[in-house]
C-alpha cells in the first residue's frame, strides 16, 4: 500500500479534540453530584445507626424495668402472704371459729398445713368451749430472705385476748418467722416459728 497518501491517515482535527474535552468534562460533572449523595447517604447511615442503638437501649431499659416490677410484685406477694397468715392466726373468735380456722388453712401449705389441719378440730372446740377471742394487729413486717419460690417473712403482732374466765387480758407481743412458698402463682405459709 504504497499508494497511500498522508491524507488517508487519520488525523484528529481540532473539533475532535474539543469533543474529547467536552466528553471528559461531561464525565467529570457527575462527580460533584456524587459527593453530596455520599454525604446524604452517610448522614442516613449514621442516623439509622443512632436509631437502632437508641431502640436497642430503649428495649433493654424496658426489659430491666419489667424485671424490676416483676421482682417487686413477687416480694409484695410473699410479704402479704406472710402478713395475712399472721393476721389469720391471731384473729380467732369463738363465735366465728369455723370460718377463722378455715381462713388459716386457706393461707397454709406444706408442713404447716398438715400440722394445723391435724389440730384444727380440737382447736376449734377449745376456742368455742372457753369462749376465747383474740384480736391481732400487725405492728411490723419485713422480708428476711427471698428466692424465686420461697421467702422468710418476719412479722410482729400485738394480740389482745379474752375468754369466759378472764374477760380482758394484757396484750401479748409476738414475733414470728413465716416461711412462705410460692406454687403455681399462689403464696402459702409452709412453716411457722415464734421468735423472741
Amino acid at each position: 500500500m504504497a499508494d497511500e497518501s498522508p491524507d488517508d491517515e487519520s488525523v484528529e482535527s481540532p473539533e475532535d479534540e474539543d469533543t474529547a474535552v467536552e466528553t471528559a468534562d461531561d464525565e467529570a460533572e457527575p462527580e460533584p453530584e456524587a459527593r453530596p449523595m455520599s454525604r446524604i447517604r452517610l448522614g442516613a447511615l449514621v442516623g439509622s445507626a443512632v436509631v437502632v442503638v437508641l431502640a436497642g437501649l430503649a428495649g433493654w431499659l424496658g426489659y430491666l424495668a419489667y424485671q424490676s416490677q416483676s421482682a417487686e410484685r413477687h416480694r409484695d406477694m410473699m410479704l402479704e402472704a406472710g402478713r395475712q397468715a399472721a393476721f389469720s392466726l391471731t384473729n380467732v373468735g369463738w363465735e366465728t371459729a369455723d370460718a377463722d380456722v378455715q381462713r388459716v388453712l386457706d393461707s397454709a401449705g406444706g408442713k404447716f398445713y398438715d400440722d394445723f389441719e391435724k389440730r384444727a378440730e380440737s382447736y376449734r372446740e377449745v376456742v368455742k368451749q372457753v369462749k376465747s377471742k383474740s384480736e391481732g394487729t400487725i405492728t411490723g413486717s419485713a422480708l428476711e430472705s427471698i428466692s424465686d419460690d420461697q421467702a422468710k417473712v418476719l412479722v410482729s403482732v400485738t394480740v389482745k385476748s379474752s375468754n369466759a374466765g378472764v374477760p380482758e387480758q394484757a396484750p401479748q407481743y409476738w414475733r414470728m418467722v413465716l416461711t412462705v412458698q410460692e406454687n403455681e402463682g399462689k403464696a402459702k405459709v409452709s412453716e411457722l416459728e415464734f421468735v423472741e
